[in-house]
C-alpha cells in the first residue's frame, strides 16, 4: 500500500506551481538551495526555448520544514512563475473584464483537442496550461525532498541521455559513478562527447528546418535494497509503478527497464542474470538485464529504467489542424517551444524515480522518523546478510 501522497497544482503561465508532499518522516534535512539545483538542471539542455530565459526557478517551502529538518507532516512547495507578470490580463482567477482572444486551433500531438472535448471548452488555453511540461518544475522539487530523505540510506539516482533523433552514444564507462560525473557536467545530460557534438548539429539541423525532436533517456538508481515492491498484486509491482511514474512525464511514450524491447529479440540464457557467490557467501547476479527488478521486487543490482520522449508537438512550422469554433481548415496555433528537451525530461525522470523509490522505501521499512526508518533498515539488510542473499 502506498505510504506517500503528492500532488501539483498550477498553469504554466499562472501566478505559481503548488506541490504538496505527504508521508515522509521527520528528521531529514532540506533546503531550498539543494532544490534549486535540481530545479536548474531541468532548465538546462541546448535546444531550450526562450522560456528559460524568462523563468529562473526557485522553491520556496512554506510548510512541513522547520529549521532545515522534516516535521513528519505534510511538505509544501511554491515556484513563482516570473512570466506571469506579463500573462495577468489572460490567466487570473479574477473575472475577466475584457476577455482574452481564445484559441481555437488545436496542436497535433498536444491535450489540445482531447481536452477541450472532454472538459467541453471552447477556448484551448483552459487545456494547454495545465497540460504543459511546466508543471514538472513542481514534480522535480518534490523528487529533490525524495532525494534528501533517499541519501542518508544509501540511494543514489541520476539520469542520462542515451539519444536525441539518431545521433546515440557509443560505449559507456563501466563505473556508473563515472557516467553520472560526465553527465553532470554535460550540458546534454551525456557522458559521450562525441556523441554529444552530434546531437547537438541534429538539434541545429532540426531548428533550422522548424522542426522538433525527441530521444531517450536513462535513470538509474544505486543502493536499492533487496525487496522494495512485491509480487503479490499488480499494483505492488516495483517494475510496474516505475513504469507509471516515468510515462506520466509529458512527451513520454515508450518506457522499459534492463534489457526492455531487446530482451524479446534474444534467447533466454542470453537475457537472465546468472545468480553467483558473492562476497562473505552472499549471492549477487553476473549481470543485470533485468534492469534490477525480477517479479516485481527489487533484486539489489542497479534499477536501470529508459524513457523515450516523442519529439514536442508545438512546431514553428506548424501542422494541419481545424478551428474547434468555425470548423474551417487552419494551421496549429503556436505557442512558445522548445528544440529538444530531452535533457530536462531527464532530471523529470530522475524526479519521478525518485519519488517512486522514496514511496517503496517507505512502505517497505515504515516508520515516522528518520532514525527509526534507519534503524528498520539495518536490521532489515541485518537479516538478509545472515541468510546470505
Amino acid at each position: 500500500m502506498s505510504r506517500l501522497r503528492w500532488f501539483t497544482a498550477g498553469e504554466s503561465h499562472g501566478p505559481e506551481l503548488v506541490a504538496i508532499i505527504e508521508g515522509l518522516p521527520a528528521g531529514f534535512e532540506v533546503r531550498e538551495d539543494r532544490i534549486r539545483i535540481d530545479l536548474a538542471r531541468r532548465q538546462q539542455g541546448f535546444g531550450r526555448g526562450g522560456r528559460m530565459k524568462i523563468e529562473t526557478d526557485t522553491a520556496e517551502i512554506v510548510a512541513g520544514v522547520r529549521g532545515g529538518e522534516t516535521l513528519g507532516s505534510p511538505i509544501a512547495i511554491r515556484i513563482a512563475n516570473r512570466d506571469f507578470e506579463n500573462w495577468k490580463g489572460r490567466m487570473g482567477a479574477a473575472p475577466f473584464d475584457t476577455p482574452p482572444e481564445a484559441v481555437t486551433r488545436p496542436r497535433p500531438g498536444h491535450a489540445d483537442l482531447a481536452g477541450a472535448t472532454k472538459y467541453d471548452r471552447s477556448d484551448l488555453r483552459d487545456i494547454l496550461e495545465r497540460a504543459s511540461a511546466r508543471e514538472t518544475a513542481a514534480r522535480v522539487a518534490l523528487g529533490a525532498i525524495c532525494r534528501a530523505f533517499l541519501e542518508p540510506l544509501g540511494v543514489d539516482v541520476f539520469a542520462h541521455v542515451i539519444s536525441i533523433g539518431e545521433a546515440a552514444i557509443g560505449a559507456v564507462p563501466d563505473d556508473l559513478g563515472h557516467i553520472k560525473a560526465l553527465a553532470r557536467a554535460s550540458e546534454m545530460a551525456c557522458c559521450d562527447a562525441e556523441a554529444e557534438a552530434r546531437m547537438r548539429q541534429a538539434i541545429l539541423d532540426t531548428a533550422h528546418d522548424k522542426d522538433t525532436l525527441g530521444g531517450v533517456f536513462e535513470v538509474v538508481a544505486t543502493g536499492v535494497p533487496v525487496g522494495l515492491g512485491s509480487h503479490i498484486q499488480w499494483d505492488r509491482r516495483l517494475d510496474g509503478r516505475l513504469a507509471q511514474a516515468l510515462m506520466s512525464i509529458q512527451a513520454i511514450k515508450g518506457v522499459e527497464l534492463g534489457l526492455g524491447f531487446e530482451a524479446a529479440r534474444r534467447r533466454g540464457s542470453d537475457v537472465h542474470d546468472p545468480i553467483v557467490k558473492g562476497e562473505a557467501d552472499t549471492m549477487t547476479r553476473s549481470s543485470n538485464g533485468a534492469g534490477g527488478v525480477e517479479g516485481g521486487i527489487s533484486n539489489g543490482m542497479p534499477i536501470v529504467c529508459r524513457a523515450a520522449m516523442k519529439p514536442i508537438a508545438t512546431l514553428r512550422r506548424p501542422l494541419p489542424s481545424v478551428d474547434i469554433v468555425t470548423k474551417d481548415v487552419s494551421l496549429a496555433a503556436f505557442e512558445r517551444s522548445d528544440i529538444c528537451a530531452v535533457p530536462a525530461a531527464s532530471v523529470v525522470g530522475e524526479a519521478m524515480v525518485l519519488l517512486t523509490l522514496a514511496d517503496a522505501m517507505m512502505e517497505k521499512l515504515g516508520g515516522d522518523s528518520l532514525r527509526e526508518v534507519r534503524r528498520n533498515l539495518d536490521s532489515y539488510v541485518a537479516r538478509v546478510r545472515e541468510l546470505g542473499r
